[in-house]
């Protein structure tokens, strides 16, 4: 936090993906290393930052937000809630987004791989499981697998690092000497 104002940025999008309100905290982290000088110059690039930096083609060809972007030296992490009016003839929702500056490797993920001999989906399982408070389902949605694969994931990484519990894995990752 500086001069009283969050660090976090904040996007509300629209279903289609465009901007319906963003705070000064995530136009800076978008426009990085960039100033934003101007009102008009942030409604006119901001779409296309939006849709360069936080938006991913899934095989599908849907757009789906990333789990983490770069802005200079930076990463920041993106969270989605998805966000329906109660009143309204509208059922499509829109999409909160929360661009949060992520740790810088608390969990030395290379080495984890390696002592524990994870595969590559285990991996990937561990670094979103390791981004905290993301449910089974978060972490399938962002993957694009189904919750009970990455429970398999997850029992998977249990054995092979002889614990029992989600927190223990992290645990364990966290406090392992190399």
């Amino acid at each position: 936090m500086r001069n009283g104002v969050s660090s976090e940025g904040f996007l509300l999008l629209d279903p289609s993906m465009n901007p319906v309100f963003v705070n000064q905290a995530a136009a800076e982290i978008l426009f990085y290393p960039q100033k934003v000088a101007t009102q008009r110059k942030l409604d006119r690039f901001l779409t296309t930052e939006i849709r360069g930096r936080l938006l991913s083609t899934q095989s599908f060809g849907l757009p789906t937000l990333v789990s983490r972007f770069h802005s200079g030296k930076r990463i920041y992490q993106c969270r989605a809630v998805r966000v329906k009016a109660i009143a309204g003839s509208d059922s499509q929702s829109s999409l909160a987004v929360f661009l949060e500056r992520g740790s810088s490797g608390s969990i030395p993920m290379a080495q984890v791989a390696e002592k524990f001999k994870l595969t590559t989906r285990e991996q990937e399982v561990l670094q979103f499981l390791s981004e905290g408070g993301l449910t089974t389902k978060e972490i399938a949605a962002r993957i694009g697998i189904s919750p009970n694969t990455v429970k398999a994931f997850l029992h998977l990484i249990m054995l092979k690092m002889g614990v029992t519990t989600r927190s223990g894995i992290l645990g364990k990752a966290i406090t392992t000497k190399f």
